[in-house]
């Protein structure tokens, strides 16, 4: 069981309560993005079940009426394997999703695996288009694959970056990573077609988005996740798509508590939460 001060973050062990979670998130019109945890597997094994888990929950949510779909970490289904099999595993999930009609998110993650990550999704989007990818604007390369990107199908989801790569690579300072992220949703609004996610709980970017909307007309989606700014999230989506991403399964534990590091509110949610208890 999800100890009660963890479970604001992770929708619970099992698929059924992700999929709860998703159903009670629609009735505030808001949609789920469920993302199985686990991540960094260096063998095949891990992989492939994850993968398979994947495939299975597809199943559920197209035998379902809820808005919803998923969000892969590459490392869980075996870019750090090999990306011939993370290739197959993920180009799996999307052609299981294609057939039940639901949409796949693939995350970015460390520095290490952008372009293993960047040339699968590339490749299997032009036959699966109901995908998007996450870039970071804490990159430098990011306006470069974002160019990259635009032409293809699918949509993109930009965040600022909760990694840390090497400074000669990336930003590490805040006002920077801003300004980034400012000016990589101007060019995502102003080159593509088939959607933007906005994937920030900083309302300036979220005020920012709605004005870019307003210029260019594109598409687009606010991503926050389980747990932070709920509030928000129900009132945003009175006026544009927001979709909350919602973690689950039996590795939630490291989950939890790097969203308690992250944040001094959630910790000290965390620590009212243990002392009440």
């Amino acid at each position: 069981m999800i100890p009660p001060v963890a479970d604001r973050f992770v929708a619970g062990e099992h698929p059924a309560q992700a999929l709860e979670h998703a159903r009670r998130l629609n009735e505030r019109d808001v949609g789920a993005i469920l993302n199985l945890l686990g991540e960094h597997y260096h063998e095949r094994d891990p992989a492939e079940a994850d993968a398979a888990t994947y495939r299975r929950l597809l199943d559920d949510i197209g035998r379902s009426d809820l808005d919803c779909c998923v969000s892969v970490k590459p490392s869980q289904v075996g870019i750090q394997v090999d990306e011939a099999v993370f290739r197959k595993n993920l180009g799996d999930i999307a052609a299981h999703a294609d057939r039940r009609d639901a949409f796949v998110w693939v995350d970015m993650e460390d520095h290490t695996t952008v372009d293993a990550t960047l040339e699968v999704f590339c490749d299997l989007v032009a036959d699966y288009p109901d995908m998007g990818l996450c870039l970071q604007a804490n990159m430098k390369r990011t306006p470069e694959d974002l160019d990259r990107l635009a032409d293809l199908p699918g949509k993109v989801r930009l965040v600022k970056g909760a990694y840390e790569p090497p400074r000669d690579i990336a930003y590490r300072e805040k006002s920077r990573v801003n300004e980034a992220y400012r000016d990589l949703l101007e060019q995502a609004f102003r080159s593509f077609d088939g959607g933007v996610a906005v994937g920030s709980h900083d309302p300036a970017m979220v005020e920012h988005a709605r004005d870019l909307h307003e210029t260019y007309g594109t598409d687009y989606e606010v991503q926050m996740l389980m747990g932070v700014r709920e509030d928000a999230q129900t009132e945003l989506a009175r006026e544009v798509p927001v979709y909350q991403y919602v973690p689950y399964g039996g590795k939630w534990l490291s989950y939890f508590y790097r969203r308690v590091k992250e944040n001094t509110g959630n910790a000290a949610f965390a620590l009212r939460a243990i002392a009440s208890g």
